[in-house]
């Protein structure tokens, strides 16, 4: 499961990472929670990639009232291409979702630990990601995300048994391509990471409130205590 990520990468470097035409705005964000709103990358009308800012939680474009919907951060890669809530969006709105890192928790319920899964060098990664446009009875319409998540690796399968589906650049083109590479072919590029691919580091126990931002929140959490 993935609950709760970061974003620190300015605007201008996500955009030519990503090689979206476009910038939302979008502030450094140390601690990118549920319900709120994030960036996705996606193709536009022209098929062209774009940044865009949704709601993270999907919300099926079938559904009638999302008051009584529970809220789907994540979607298991294994069954996304037949579960009803994601198929649709496997198909045809795939997406990514920039991140600088991911969190993950250990310690009992009343003392938390959280922990910053990231690069070494702390460089953007992209996950997987399926979108939806809801559109309400009063004519509101609202996008939204969910992130698809894998296996976790060996190397962090003490953290938890599951991680974001982590794609690398020269995948792109065909996890966002829903007209040339079917569902089927797309569901096969969700892997877990390499193992050499991340780092896992102890950090402050603030972030466990969704509420607090700031650099410090991803500080070593030991250098905290010097």
């Amino acid at each position: 499961m993935c609950s709760r990520y970061n974003l620190t990468t300015p605007l201008e470097a996500v955009r030519d990472y990503f090689g979206a035409w476009n910038g939302e705005p979008f502030p450094p964000r140390y601690n990118i929670a549920p319900t709120q709103p994030t960036l996705i990358v996606r193709l536009d009308h022209n098929h062209q990639r774009e940044l865009a800012l949704v709601r993270w939680g999907l919300i099926p474009s079938w559904v009638k009232d999302p008051t009584r919907l529970s809220l789907m951060i994540n979607a298991r890669a294994e069954g996304a291409t037949e579960k009803a809530s994601f198929r649709g969006a496997m198909r045809h709105r795939r997406c990514l979702i920039p991140a600088n890192g991911f969190y993950e928790w250990t310690g009992k319920a009343s003392a938390r630990q959280p922990h910053l899964i990231r690069q070494p060098d702390g460089q953007l990664l992209a996950f997987a990601g399926l979108w939806e446009s809801w559109l309400g009875a009063d004519g509101s319409e609202i996008d939204t995300m969910a992130i698809l998540t894998v296996a976790a690796n060996e190397k962090l399968s003490p953290l938890h048994d599951r991680m974001p589906a982590i794609l690398l650049p020269e995948h792109f083109d065909a996890w966002l391509d829903t007209r040339g590479f079917k569902s089927e072919m797309a569901a096969e590029m969700l892997r877990p990471a390499p193992d050499d691919l991340l780092e896992h580091i102890t950090v402050d126990p603030r972030l466990n409130n969704a509420r607090n931002e700031g650099p410090d929140l991803i500080r070593p959490y030991g250098q905290l205590l010097l």
